[in-house]
């Protein structure tokens, strides 16, 4: 089935408005690279459009009507928007569902050692990965580390111009004979993707067991004297921490006619930018309920507090469990089985990023890259990696 290329259906009006689009996108996915990132800045734009908090509206008591925008997270990694409609919810909703997590390499529990003579942190992948296209990338470090007095410490390196990076290291092409006739996917092992992150040993002075740990490893000393005098946290902190190793620097424009969009973490979240906006900005007079999902742990099956599956322990399980014990805060929910008939009355999409494939590289995936490469309108416009 052919479809029109979505570029042939817009006016001067039109391309004016997807360009503002795609470059409030570029900002969003450039400087939201985790998903904590993505739920706070969408709640802060949220709230900045009218949105409040379930969370005070239920412990308010305040009654909800038609025309009142909420919104609800899970762990600070997952987020719900809804606006009533002047329909009651008996009448079912519009929902549009995204993920907000991307591939990434995390920092295990016990990330930092020393070997020879470097310091590096031990990771783990998360999502699917291609492990070759890791080497010597630039990579910066984001995420939260929650200290022993109880205080979370934000880390945010290697975005900022004036940031040092990191990277994993590989071999040299005259040295890699062995490893280039591997498979691709045993070209550089998941164990092997271990974040470099100094080479300078610390200087050591007095002594003592703290001295004679650094003068055993004094590269990772020195490591962990520049977190002590940055941020404040020691080694047992990473314990209780949750980083993570994505890309660094900021997604650009492609092509000369600038109609795409090459950058870090667009699956999913082109689809989550491009719902969350359309959310904010639906009428003041909507007839049906209008949801927006915002979820984690695609990447790895939805599992977990902040994923989807199962309803009844996933992100918002809670979440709908309290509005059916506050069922008075909208009028008409009881009335017709509470949530689960409201659920059967739905209407939704689960939206997903789909890649844009040059027939010219994979001419065995010449179809797919038919109907998706060029712009094509099937999926309501919204293509990751494609502006239109």
């Amino acid at each position: 089935m052919e479809h029109e290329v979505a570029w042939k259906k817009y006016d001067e009006v039109d391309l004016e408005a997807l360009e503002g689009l795609a470059s409030n996108y570029i900002d969003f996915i450039s400087e939201n690279k985790t998903e904590r990132r993505c739920a706070a800045t969408a709640i802060r734009m949220a709230e900045k459009a009218g949105y409040v908090s379930l969370a005070d509206a239920v412990r308010e008591g305040r009654a909800l009507s038609a025309g009142d925008k909420v919104w609800a997270h899970s762990h600070g990694k997952a987020l719900i928007l809804v606006q009533l409609g002047s329909n009651p919810l008996s009448k079912g909703m519009n929902i549009l569902g995204a993920h907000i997590d991307s591939p990434r390499l995390d920092l295990k529990q016990n990330p930092l050692y020393e070997s020879n003579g470097f310091a590096l942190l031990d990771t783990h992948y998360y999502g699917g990965i291609k492990n070759y296209q890791w080497v010597t990338l630039p990579l910066a470090m984001h995420g939260v580390i929650a200290k022993k007095d109880g205080t979370v410490v934000d880390i945010n390196v290697g975005d900022d111009e004036g940031d040092p990076v990191f990277c994993v290291s590989d071999l040299l092409i005259h040295l890699a004979s062995q490893q280039m006739d591997k498979k691709g996917n045993k070209i550089v092992e998941g164990e092997d993707l271990d974040i470099l992150i100094g080479n300078r040993p610390l200087s050591i002075d007095g002594e003592g067991a703290k001295s004679k740990d650094a003068a055993k490893e004094p590269v990772k000393a020195f490591a962990l004297k520049l977190l002590a005098d940055k941020y404040g946290i020691e080694e047992a902190d990473f314990l209780s921490a949750e980083i993570e190793m994505v890309p660094a620097g900021r997604a650009r424009e492609l092509g000369f006619d600038r109609s795409m969009v090459i950058g870090y973490g667009q699956d999913d979240r082109v689809c989550a930018y491009t719902s969350l906006i359309a959310q904010l900005e639906a009428p003041a007079d909507l007839a049906k309920t209008a949801v927006t999902v915002l979820v984690d742990k695609e990447e790895i099956g939805s599992v977990g507090a902040t994923g989807m599956a199962p309803p009844e322990e996933g992100a918002f399980g809670n979440t709908w469990q309290a509005c059916s014990l506050a069922e008075h805060l909208v009028p008409g929910v009881g009335e017709t089985g509470g949530l689960v008939y409201i659920a059967s009355t739905r209407e939704g999409f689960r939206v997903d990023g789909a890649g844009g494939i040059g027939a010219y590289s994979y001419a065995m995936l010449a179809d797919f890259a038919e109907r998706w490469a060029r712009g094509g309108a099937t999926l309501g416009e919204m293509f990751a990696d494609h502006k239109s």
